[in-house]
């Protein structure tokens, strides 16, 4: 079995290459890194006429038919690529995952498969309004005070108890909302 090459040791970061692939293009730059699980080559290329700029490109290495290090850059170099990466912590992703999780979990509870694409249209407006919007059957029940009975329109929308001035703006408010 033939022992093959690390990308990083053909590639080495903050060298300077010129890779041709298999296209016949040819293309110089500094490699910023490489990935060997995606069999990946990233090159920092500079772009003419400016030096504040430069064009990152991913290039997998079964695209490069031939490789030569221009430029062996040495690691205390002032043009060395020495942005640091961020520490991630692994209990922030996980938080960040179940933050995810939930509010994935709370957007399919907004979704009724009986309802008309035109009623989901309504709950989703509502949803993003009034907040506390929940589905009953085939209705819409919004702050437990307005309901929106199918086809879902301004005439649709009545008080489910009302117990003051409150309730008929709220049912003022939905009917606006429903009416888009």
């Amino acid at each position: 079995m033939q022992h093959q090459a690390l990308l990083s040791e053909t590639y080495p970061v903050n060298s300077v290459v010129s890779v041709t692939l298999t296209t016949s293009e040819v293309l110089e730059g500094t490699v910023y890194t490489t990935d060997e699980f995606s069999s990946s080559i990233v090159l920092r290329i500079a772009l003419p006429h400016t030096t504040l700029s430069s064009e990152m490109r991913i290039i997998h290495a079964s695209a490069v038919s031939s490789c030569r290090i221009v430029k062996q850059e040495a690691e205390n170099s002032s043009n060395a690529l020495s942005v640091p990466l961020s520490v991630v912590s692994q209990k922030s992703l996980e938080e960040r995952e179940k933050r995810a999780i939930l509010l994935a979990d709370e957007s399919f509870g907004h979704i009724n498969e009986k309802a008309s694409p035109q009623g989901q249209a309504v709950f989703d407006r509502l949803v993003k309004a009034c907040n506390q919007v929940v589905w009953k059957g085939e209705s819409i029940l919004v702050l437990n005070q307005v309901r929106v009975d199918p086809p879902y329109g301004r005439n649709n929308c009545q008080l489910v108890a009302a117990t003051g001035n409150l309730d008929k703006g709220s049912l003022e408010r939905v009917q606006k909302i429903v009416a888009g």
